[in-house]
């Protein structure tokens, strides 16, 4: 338990019983707990793996190499289309959901802390492989100064 994320676990939210519930899972495997992006987040060998995080409909686990872990049980879900390697397991009811499931959630977090330790990657598409929306590719057409940021980052 790492004392500068206190602060998140001791505001008052709609979820910090949740938090609090997902910190005592998470902090029963060998992983550092650290405060990176305002979140709780658990490390391997200072490798980001899960971090809790909240929404206003939900609370969540995002596990950063999600789009590669088995998920037997459907629980993993891709925040956006454009997301290519995190997964978040969703929370909106934690005594159905977070409690009836612990040994299921540990089973997910045992296998986040597995793939870290193999060392695989994720395999993420080139930049140049997304499609360019229509308004945005029309400004990189018509503003000269605008392509040149662009391709730069």
């Amino acid at each position: 338990m790492n004392p500068s994320v206190n602060w998140f676990f001791e505001k008052s939210t709609k979820w910090q019983s949740a938090y609090l519930e997902l910190r005592e899972i998470l902090l029963s495997f060998d992983l550092n707990e650290e405060l990176k992006w305002g979140c709780p987040c658990y490390t391997y060998e200072n490798k980001n793996v899960v971090l809790i995080h909240g929404f206003k409909d939900y609370c969540a686990l995002l596990f950063m190499k999600g789009s590669i872990m088995n998920d037997p049980n459907q629980l993993l879900i891709q925040q956006t289309e454009n997301v290519q390697a995190a997964r978040q397991i969703r929370f909106i009811n934690m005594e159905e959901e977070i409690i009836l499931q612990k040994l299921i959630l540990k089973s997910y977090i045992k296998n986040a802390i597995e793939i870290e330790k193999s060392g695989v990657k994720v395999e993420m598409k080139k930049s140049s492989e997304y499609k360019i929306p229509e308004e945005f590719q029309s400004a990189l057409n018509e503003m000269s100064e605008l392509k040149p940021a662009f391709d730069k980052l």
